[in-house]
């Protein structure tokens, strides 16, 4: 986390309450990234601030340390009972809620603030008790915050300090109407503090904070680059029946120890682990039809390092921290020019360095010029050597067969990042309690 180019902006010069500066210790960080160097100061302030940052840059602990800081030094309201929380943080999908839940109680735990997190797809009665026993800082999925607050298991009245993280996200999955539910239910913006922070500040993110926030003010991190420079990409433009085969080659080659393959739908990521398992891979795919429990203990696996290969839809491309991931393969191009950036940006993190290897196959090669005009230059190409193709596969025919259908404009959507049990609800039907 260190900034040669910022020496003076490290946490200790910033003046925070003596539990948060435990915490960060604990977390062993020094000195603040340029998001958190230009934020800190405007958040513990007291101020509303919108942050722009690409991912990996250290937006959660930006907003961590400042959340902690404002309820430490300015005294919970009166009358506050114990399910009335005093911080809500609001994020777009599970895995994200949970990251940050992970996050909070590493910088919080000298605070003696109580943290919950709360999402669909699991321990509902479990989330419920844990609520209702009393709760300081409250982080969830839309879906799920709505569910128990309409059920009268906590309420807003004296929410101090708000955060919406990844904003951006928050429209792409028709999350908006849920979130302006929310805001409408808090203390005015006069009478709390509100952070956000975004991929992207577009117009209707903007939107948002000026309707919902007190004159926040804009800080924006401009990468020189879209991705980072220790992130080697390369590009391969292989046949359909090329793709498998030169995957396990690939993988074979590396001798990948932490890897993330992506790929555009669930079915494919389903039939890519059969494949991989039946050639020796230790293998998992994580979609949203996986139930959560299985999700977290996958992600858990990976993040220790006895699972060597996570495949993942789009679900898995944002807020997840997971160091020394040393591979990302787009064993399909994204769609989205941005989600390349996203996935790819799972590896080379803290200034690591990582390979990001693509496959331009004919169903998809569509995407790649707006992905060469997002991150502003071409990929580099490599021929595929004859040896570099793998042999002899086992169940390999099966998943060939099965990457030309469904084809571009019928059969199967790509799924949508959300997933069943994140809290998405398609816009325009009522709420019901997620199962």
């Amino acid at each position: 986390m260190n900034e040669p180019h910022l020496p003076a902006s490290t946490f200790e010069s910033l003046g925070l309450a003596p539990p948060v500066l435990a915490g960060i210790r604990a977390a062993g960080f020094t000195h603040c990234t340029p998001i958190q160097a230009q934020t800190l100061p405007i958040a513990l302030s007291g101020r509303d601030v919108a942050g722009q940052a690409q991912t990996g840059t250290g937006k959660t602990a930006a907003f961590l340390v400042a959340l902690y800081h404002a309820l430490l030094t300015r005294p919970a309201p009166a009358g506050r009972v114990p399910t009335s929380i005093r911080a809500l943080i609001v994020a777009p999908t599970r895995e994200l809620a949970v990251q940050i839940h992970h996050d909070a109680e590493t910088l919080g735990r000298h605070t003696g603030l109580r943290h919950a997190v709360v999402y669909g797809g699991i321990d509902y009665e479990k989330q419920r008790r844990t609520l209702e026993e009393g709760v300081d800082v409250l982080i969830g999925t839309p879906g799920r915050l709505i569910d128990y607050y309409k059920q009268h298991v906590f309420d807003l009245k004296h929410v101090q300090t708000l955060v919406l993280d990844e904003a951006d996200r928050m429209f792409d999955l028709g999350f908006i109407a849920d979130i302006r539910y929310l805001l409408r239910r808090l203390p005015p913006p006069q009478r709390r503090q509100s952070m956000l922070f975004s991929a992207t500040l577009s117009y209707r993110v903007l939107e948002l904070a000026y309707e919902h926030m007190n004159n926040p003010e804009l800080v924006r991190i401009e990468p020189d680059k879209k991705t980072v420079a220790e992130v080697r990409q390369i590009m391969y433009y292989p046949a359909m029946e090329e793709k498998i085969p030169l995957l396990v080659g690939l993988l074979r080659q590396s001798e990948a120890r932490r890897t993330m393959i992506f790929v555009n739908t669930k079915r494919m990521a389903e039939r890519l682990e059969a494949v991989l398992r039946a050639n020796g891979f230790h293998a998992q795919a994580i979609s949203g039809d996986v139930p959560q429990a299985k999700r977290l203990r996958f992600l858990r696996e990976f993040h220790n390092g006895d699972l060597a290969v996570l495949i993942a839809t789009d679900v898995a491309s944002r807020g997840l921290h997971i160091p020394d991931v040393s591979h990302v393969f787009n064993f399909d191009l994204p769609q989205d020019a941005a989600d390349y950036v996203h996935r790819i940006g799972r590896t080379a993190r803290a200034g690591a360095e990582g390979d990001a290897i693509s496959f331009a196959c004919e169903e998809f090669a569509v995407s790649l010029p707006d992905i060469e005009h997002y991150i502003g230059h071409k990929i580099p190409s490599a021929p595929i050597a004859p040896g570099l193709l793998a042999t002899g596969l086992t169940a390999a025919e099966t998943a060939h067969r099965s990457l030309r259908a469904p084809r571009r404009g019928g059969g199967r959507r790509p799924e949508r990042a959300g997933g069943p049990g994140s809290g998405h609800r398609p816009r325009g039907k009522p709420h019901h309690r997620p199962g």
